[in-house]
This record gives C-alpha cells, sequence and structure tokens, in this order.
C-alpha cells in the first residue's frame, strides 16, 4: 500500500479560495512577481495584479456548478490539477500547473485546455470579458 499523499498548503488554500468563489483571497496567495500563462494569450502575463486579473477572469467564465477538479499531481513546490467543466454546453478539460516559492504563494501559473473547440470559446468569452473591464480614455470600463 503506498502511502497517502499531502496535499502541500498551497493547493489547499487554493481549493479553498475556488469551492468559495473568494477572488479577495488572491492577493495572499500570489507572489508580486506571478506570472499567467494560458493558450488564450500568447505571452507570459507577469505581475500580480494581470495574473489576478486573468485568474478572476477564468474563474467567472470556468467556475460554474459543473466545474470540478479531477486529480491532481504534486512536486517539491509545484501542483498539476486537472479539472473539468461545461461551458455552454462544451465540455472543457484542462490543468492547472501551480509554482510556488518558500513564502508559500503562487509565483506561476499555467493553464492548458483542450479540446480546441473549448479554446476557441475561452478565448471569445475572455476576450468580452476583458474589454468590457478595460478602461476607456475617460477611465471608465468599457460597456
Amino acid at each position: 500500500m503506498q502511502p497517502a499523499v499531502i496535499e502541500p498548503a498551497v493547493i489547499e488554500r487554493w481549493h479553498r479560495l475556488v469551492e468559495r468563489n473568494d477572488m479577495a483571497a488572491l492577493d495572499e496567495l500570489l507572489a508580486d512577481d506571478a506570472v499567467f500563462q494560458s493558450p488564450i494569450v500568447h505571452t507570459p502575463q507577469a505581475g500580480k495584479a494581470i495574473t489576478a486579473k486573468y485568474l478572476m477572469g477564468a474563474a467567472s467564465i470556468l467556475n460554474n456548478a459543473s466545474f470540478r477538479y479531477v486529480n491532481e499531481w504534486y512536486g517539491e513546490r509545484s501542483a498539476v490539477l486537472e479539472f473539468e467543466a461545461v461551458v455552454d454546453g462544451i465540455q472543457v478539460n484542462g490543468v492547472d500547473m501551480i509554482a510556488w516559492n518558500d513564502d508559500e504563494r503562487i509565483v506561476r501559473f499555467k493553464v492548458m485546455v483542450r479540446p480546441l473547440k473549448a479554446i476557441h470559446l475561452l478565448h471569445q468569452k475572455m476576450a468580452a470579458l476583458l474589454t468590457a473591464a478595460a478602461p476607456t480614455a475617460t477611465g471608465a470600463a468599457a460597456p
């Protein structure tokens, strides 16, 4: 019999955040130099604020009644969390690859998604969400 694998504290905190949809908790969980990577954005997004923005956007789209983590793998300072969700009738399958520092703050959050139809859907929804939240020339959020 294999010994039980202990879930890292960072991942426990991440699961709590997702279960409670508590995006305010990102401030304590993300390192100042956090980097976000996804199949939707072609370049890494560096910094706590932009990482939080993308994670909040993704959560608003994916974190519905169908969302669940189905498997997890842990390294010394990293984890891979496989998830599933249904968005607009399309099955989304993906992984969150999370790395953290000595202070147990997330320094890298990489998302990979399949199938291609799901990537297109998420791209469309994230673009609409981020465009709506982007400031206009007057400083107000765009419609």
